[in-house]
């Protein structure tokens, strides 16, 4: 049997999905790759997977190139004949599905990894997107060899409020899961100066502002930290820092950014409790899963996805959105004790272990492919 994974960069591909790529291979599965290209391409033929180009714009829309879209994946669908398809993104479910429709000759799946702002736009082209969204996504899952996995429980209520799909569609799979025994815990010497990390694209919907604001005041207060970000700019999104920016920040803030990490786990070995100020929501943030099976307290904000992975007073905190004292608070009072840090840790590895493990991820994710294959 051949399964298309299809997503709207190979980044994504490649970080988020290749363990999942390895195990449906291991299943018996042929995979294919789809998105448009980019430098995980080499990556991921270097694991053995095949990929094939298709170019796709995350933020822009034209209605006449968004149809000559539809059409090549529908053409590709046909010469491929898979079994299955496996969407990944808002924009890639809609395409993904139509397409499919078009083709009529596979079922599909549509992963959505966290609605953001959409669910919360409030201006009227925010309101009259998520409209448009909502009615494709309706068409999307009309058919009955259709599904929809979502990451968190914010988002599982929100699309069946909104009539997208009916509860016999739609599963909730809590992340993409991670590779407990790659993240492990780290024996760090507690009494040198604290150090917090945030991982993340530097998008300014991650809480980028935030993050330099509360480093910012704790260190006017010369309380002992170190702030680092580790993650790079994403030029293809209109929320993105800019270069220059990031260039005024190696000058003057008191951040050390890394810039993009390819193996995290060798900073996740340095620190000592994570952060994710989020604006609107993840699915379920990939990082604070690798904080938590590295036995790391996480402090995020209370938000869609972060509600998965943080259990207030037990393995971190949730703090409101844009609040930056709070923020400095909560990061304050994990510096203050070490001893407060360890037990947290320690009850983010077991919360992990049981939850987000990679093969739960993985087990549950194709008990979703089998259901529609034995239909």
């Amino acid at each position: 049997m051949k399964v298309l994974l299809f997503a709207n960069t190979d980044w994504y591909l490649y970080n988020f999905l290749l363990g999942l790529a390895n195990q449906l291979r291991c299943s018996g599965f042929d995979v294919v790759m789809v998105s448009p290209d980019g430098p995980y391409v080499h990556r991921l033929r270097a694991e053995g997977f095949r990929w094939v180009k298709l170019d796709i714009r995350r933020h822009s829309f034209n209605p006449l190139r968004d149809l000559l879209l539809i059409r090549q994946l529908a053409k590709l669908l046909r010469v491929e004949a898979p079994s299955l398809i496996h969407n990944f993104t808002l924009k890639c479910i809609v395409y993904g599905s139509i397409a499919a429709r078009l083709a009529g000759i596979c079922p599909s799946v549509n992963s959505v990894a966290g609605l953001g702002r959409i669910p919360a736009a409030a201006s009227f082209r925010g309101s009259i997107v998520r409209s448009l969204m909502t009615t494709l996504l309706r068409l999307c899952f009309w058919r009955a060899t259709t599904r929809l996995i979502v990451q968190n429980q914010d988002d599982w209520v929100t699309m069946l409020q909104a009539n997208v799909v009916s509860t016999d569609k739609i599963q909730l799979i809590r992340g993409s899961g991670v590779d407990t025994s790659r993240f492990m815990p780290s024996n760090r010497d507690l009494h040198r100066q604290t150090r917090v990390l945030l991982v993340a694209r530097l998008l300014w919907s991650k809480g980028i502002r935030e993050y330099l604001d509360a480093a910012d005041y704790l260190h006017k207060k010369k309380i002992g930290i170190d702030f680092i970000i580790a993650g790079g700019v994403d030029p293809g999104n209109p929320g993105s820092v800019s270069a220059e920016d990031v260039r005024n920040w190696r000058r003057s803030s008191a951040v050390e950014l890394l810039g993009h990490v390819d193996d995290i786990t060798e900073v996740l070995l340095t620190v000592d409790l994570v952060v994710l100020p989020t604006l609107y929501g993840e699915g379920v943030p990939r990082a604070l899963i690798e904080a938590g099976a590295c036995a790391l307290p996480v402090i995020a904000t209370d938000a869609p996805g972060c509600r998965e992975i943080v259990e207030p007073g037990v393995n971190g905190f949730l703090v409101p959105a844009r609040d930056t004292r709070a923020l400095a608070d909560a990061i304050k009072l994990l510096h203050d004790d070490p001893a407060l840090r360890r037990r947290m840790g320690q009850a983010g590895r077991v919360k992990v272990l049981r939850e987000f493990d990679e093969k739960i991820v993985f087990e549950r994710t194709l008990a979703v492919y089998k259901e529609l294959l034995t239909d």
